[in-house]
């Protein structure tokens, strides 16, 4: 982001958008049921001893795998002969469960024929495997099936298929129940807990053994695709996302405490070391939903720990490791689960005096994110503040914006210092004065620019900073929204008197809110706009008419159409007839558009324009009942 000629700072320069830290859908798609021949096992005598010594899958396993995994995908969703093939499948899955799962395509077909699993095939797939745990564990493709097989477990566990499978023991041997599998793995991942933990592979099977004891998968746990599976995986079904939160017996939560307590034996280890800290990390997630107390206790040893190391030069030893990459992303977690009163004495004897150094390092700026993201009360909102609002300019220029966004959300959710914060804001974006450019706040907070970048005005011109020109600025193109722009501008519509951001988004032109809402992040500026309790039907209203003339391109843009859906939502009738009537207009383009034809099936286009009094009753009927489910909430 530009910066004028009245900051110290290099002229003419963006505000970068800030570094990231950390990784970064599976689609949906399921071919339509059908019967196929059930495919033939693979022939006897397929493993032969391979150069690593993990038994070989043969092609000819290999092809009956991959046919058996399309032959169950295109079966009915239920039914005897389904059930039948899973059965079967599963039979020779467990015959050559460790082939499969150190193979590449191998452990990729059979994570998927997990998900389709019923409990006991499964149990049996996992049993075969556990003589092998280490192998598994730690290979790069068996590490993916283990996780996949834990991730079941919400599906699963307690299930009334349990009951009924156990009864059928008998025919086939006796088999241990998912309960006891977990168990037996958790001892013995507690057993060599430190290897586990620090090998590279091993350590995503602790971290998602702790989740899974202490019924909590996480978002970061959901969102990602399991192992390196090939673009035909991605699009099968999420079968492995799971709710956040399910029912676990007592004896997980006893395990998940006992494997907890293995990281204080070792504490120096899982702060330092990249991959051990990573599941001290999870732990801490896990525990602080579950076992709160324990939590606490873990947060306290890490702060402990660090508090004894070598004096830093400029304050509290626990700074030289906000400034390291490994030590400063397990910190991060630690001000995110601590109690607000326990943050409040860390921040006072270790943090407080050092913010601005911290939010202008590479690294310490992360941490101190978090920390804003903790803050809960004005009583440590408050020297927090003070001590970041003289440099918030000074920040954005170093490239470190997300400590501005973090700050300003920290005002939203204790609803303080919010028109303060806003000053400030127009101030670093050099649109404070004259008073007429403050309508030009929303592009400039949502590139990132200043308003002289924004604007191109050269160092001359801005000697003397003019005052915002309308029609300049209507014939600009909206700029790019950056994601963290978009969220800036989410937190101030949700401030308890948004009206200047309003103005501003009213001056905007129909096609300026157009590439607005269009845009990936921009879009939900909109739907900011639509949510926000501060923001009065009046003036939402106000914006929003804007749009008037722009709703069939609105329609056909990926991320438009949700907001338009969105606006059809909320609209009173009257609107509504008016939304209709101008998609009317072009009926046959929405209905080509691959976009549009889902706006044109909600709206009831065809209806609308075919008749329109039966089109009325029923967007009547709609209104009323939103309006009497309304009444219910608000009581």
């Amino acid at each position: 982001m530009g910066l004028g000629p009245r900051s110290p700072h290099k002229v003419g320069r963006r505000f970068p958008a800030g570094g990231k830290r950390g990784r970064g859908a599976k689609g949906s798609g399921r071919p339509s049921p059908g019967r196929e021949r059930q495919p033939r096992p693979p022939p006897v005598g397929l493993s032969e001893p391979a150069a690593d010594s993990h038994p070989h899958l043969s092609p000819e396993a290999l092809g009956y795998f991959r046919r058996a995994l399309s032959a169950l995908k295109e079966a009915p969703e239920t039914g005897e002969e389904r059930d039948l093939m899973v059965h079967n499948i599963m039979k020779e899955v467990e015959a050559q469960a460790l082939a499969l799962s150190t193979n590449r395509t191998g452990s990729e077909m059979l994570q998927e024929l997990l998900g389709f699993s019923p409990l006991k095939p499964l149990c049996r797939v996992w049993a075969a495997l556990r003589s092998n745990l280490r192998t598994v564990a730690c290979h790069r493709c068996g590490v993916h099936v283990l996780q996949s097989a834990l991730l079941q477990l919400p599906r699963l566990l307690g299930s009334a298929a349990e009951e009924e499978e156990r009864e059928e023991d008998g025919k086939d041997g006796p088999t241990e129940t998912l309960e006891e599998l977990v168990l037996g793995l958790a001892a013995e991942v507690c057993d060599d807990f430190l290897f586990y933990c620090g090998d590279t592979h091993g350590s995503f099977v602790v971290r998602t053994l702790l989740q899974v004891l202490g019924g909590t998968i996480l978002e970061s746990e959901r969102a990602r695709p399991r192992g390196s599976q090939s673009s035909e995986a991605q699009r099968a079904p999420a079968r492995e996302c799971k709710p956040a939160d399910f029912e676990v017996p007592e004896t997980f939560l006893n395990h998940l405490q006992d494997l907890s307590s293995c990281f204080l034996k070792d504490i120096a280890v899982f702060i330092t070391d990249k991959i051990s800290s990573f599941c001290l990390q999870v732990a801490l997630q896990v525990l602080h939903c579950r076992l709160p107390q324990f939590c606490a206790h873990l947060c306290n040893a890490v702060i402990s720990y660090l508090s004894t190391r070598s004096s830093s030069v400029d304050g509290s030893p626990l700074l030289l490791f906000l400034r390291d990459q490994t030590s400063s992303r397990l910190l991060e977690q630690v001000l995110l689960v601590l109690e607000p009163p326990r943050l409040q004495s860390l921040f006072e004897e270790h943090l407080q005096g050092q913010l601005q150094t911290l939010a202008a390092h590479p690294i310490a700026n992360f941490p101190l994110q978090r920390l804003l993201d903790a803050v809960t009360t004005p009583e440590l909102l408050s020297p927090v503040f003070e001590e970041l609002s003289p440099v918030l300019e000074a920040v954005l220029a170093q490239g470190h914006p997300g400590v501005v966004i973090a700050l300003v959300g920290a005002c939203r959710r204790v609803r303080a210092y919010q028109a303060k914060v806003l000053q400030l804001l127009l101030e670093a974006f050099h649109c404070a004065e004259p008073s007429s450019r403050q309508l030009a706040c929303v592009p400039l907070f949502a590139t990132l620019m200043a308003y002289e970048v924004y604007y191109g005005l050269t160092e001359e011109e801005e000697a003397v900073p003019a005052e915002y020109q309308v029609e300049t600025a209507s014939a600009r193109a909206f700029g790019e929204v950056t994601v963290l722009g978009s969220l800036l501008l989410q937190h101030l519509l949700h401030f308890s008197t948004p009206g200047l951001v309003l103005r501003s988004l009213g001056a905007l032109t129909g096609l300026q809110l157009l590439a607005l809402a269009q845009s990936p992040a921009g879009s939900h500026v909109l739907d900011a706009i639509l949510t926000s309790p501060s923001v009065t039907r009046k003036q939402r209203r106000r914006v929003l008419q804007n749009l008037k003339g722009q709703y069939v391109a609105l329609a056909c843009s990926r991320h438009g159409s949700r907001v338009l859906d969105a606006i059809w939502n909320g609209a009173a009738l009257g609107a509504r007839k008016e939304i209709a009537a101008e998609l009317g207009e072009k009926n046959q383009e929405l209905i080509r558009d691959p976009f549009g034809h889902h706006v044109a099936r909600n709206v009831a286009l065809t209806t609308f324009l075919k008749r329109r009094e039966a089109w009325e009753q029923q967007q009547g009927a709609v209104a009323k009942r939103r309006r009497a489910l309304n009444s219910i909430l608000e009581d």
